[in-house]
């Protein structure tokens, strides 16, 4: 066995201090907004039967094979929100027979639907590391629905678990009913993820966002066993560490961190599985969606100067990597919209191409990763070969 010298251990603490800093990344505070965008843009992506449209969607996710996908809509495009009305109050599931859970092939094509009638408000869609599919619907029927399909039954505040054919394996929440989870209610679920023990982990309170949200309004983490049993919550209205104005969206990092879009407060909050504060990244813009991939992180920001204010910043799909925060790439929001446009959910499959799932459009977009030697893709889809066509840098587009 070799024996190591004193100069080892001269030299263990300036490695050490070089592998910090290859890991730390500094933001100057300013709005990343110039950066290259290696992407081309193909909008609006998949193909519906008969014609329909899509309904208001934010919810996307790429299936466990890496290319087929996941997506739950608000069941078509509505025809009945007035002029200059918000289209929030009026793109739901209510009095639809629409199946909003759809699976997509890696053309676009709907393999199957499922979930009518089930739902009010889809918000996002998740898959579990066995394949299992959880739909979030985060509000339930409001007034002007209760009027006009008095004989809907209860739905909304709950989050459920299916198999891949539809078939209903787990309900949390009660239907209908916004409360506690200790009272096995949920208040305005936003999004799931699911720990490799298979704890789950469901942020609440959509309403926090609002500048004059009350100070009781829920904004919280909810953690629950695998059975779906309750655990604990954390977090509260705020802006301080591990506070929350709209936990819009959450992932969870290869260490066990949990990612949260607290989309009010403009920044991602890195914690750990207790509720802990670790850091926050406020330079992804205003987030309203959080994926990752093979190191890096892709985070949306469909609202900056839309529906909120964030002065200087504008919309689109931010591009970093994951490990240090550094932000790479914008892929521009072409519409920036009064209301909300680009993608709030998004997802990323094996090859690098971006799905972003847009509300105010009521689209799906899917953002092509094009290599060059500006914009390398990174190296796990090179040595795969799964690579896209490499294209000339002049070629990419940079709008």
């Amino acid at each position: 066995m070799k024996k190591w010298g004193p100069s080892l251990f001269l030299i263990l603490p300036f490695l050490l201090f070089l592998a910090g800093c290859a890991t730390a990344w500094k933001w100057d505070g300013t709005p990343t907004n110039d950066l290259p965008n290696p992407y081309r843009t193909v909008a609006p992506w998949g193909k519906l039967p008969d014609a329909r449209k899509w309904g208001a969607l934010n919810g996307v996710a790429v299936d466990n094979d890496g290319r087929s996908l996941w997506v739950v809509d608000r069941c078509g495009a509505n025809p009945d929100v007035p002029p200059g009305a918000s289209a929030f109050q009026y793109d739901s599931c209510a009095g639809s027979s629409w199946a909003p859970v759809h699976k997509l092939d890696a053309e676009g094509n709907i393999l199957k639907s499922f979930g009518a009638g089930m739902f009010v408000f889809p918000h996002r869609i998740y898959q579990d590391r066995e394949g299992n599919v959880w739909v979030v619907d985060m509000r339930g029927l409001n007034q002007r629905e209760k009027l006009k399909y008095p004989d809907a039954k209860p739905a909304g505040h709950t989050v459920v678990k299916f198999d891949q054919d539809g078939k209903v394996l787990m309900t949390i929440g009660r239907p209908g009913v916004a409360g506690n989870p200790q009272d096995g209610a949920l208040t305005e679920p936003c999004s799931i993820v699911v720990a490799p023990n298979g704890e789950l982990f469901i942020a609440e309170g959509h309403s926090g966002q609002q500048p004059n949200a009350p100070a009781d309004t829920v904004a919280r983490i909810s953690r629950f066993t695998k059975d779906g049993k309750f655990i604990r919550s954390f977090g509260r209205l705020g802006s301080g560490p591990a506070e929350f104005k709209t936990p819009h969206d959450l992932a969870m990092d290869a260490r066990g961190r949990l990612l949260v879009a607290d989309r009010g407060n403009h920044r991602i909050q890195v914690l750990d599985q207790d509720g802990n504060f670790i850091a926050e990244w406020k330079q992804f813009g205003r987030p309203s969606g959080i994926a990752l991939r093979d190191g890096s992180i892709y985070v949306a920001d469909s609202e900056s100067n839309g529906v909120a204010p964030n002065p200087g910043w504008l919309r689109g799909i931010r591009v970093g990597d994951a490990a240090t925060g550094q932000v790479l790439y914008r892929i521009p929001d072409p519409l920036e919209m009064k209301g909300t446009s680009a993608a709030e959910g998004l997802a990323v499959d094996m090859l690098g191409n971006v799905y972003g799932g847009e509300v105010g459009p009521r689209q799906l977009a899917k953002h092509i990763r094009e290599c060059s030697r500006e914009a390398p893709c990174p190296e796990s889809h090179v040595t795969g070969g799964l690579w896209q066509r490499r294209m000339p840098a002049e070629t990419i587009n940079r709008k």
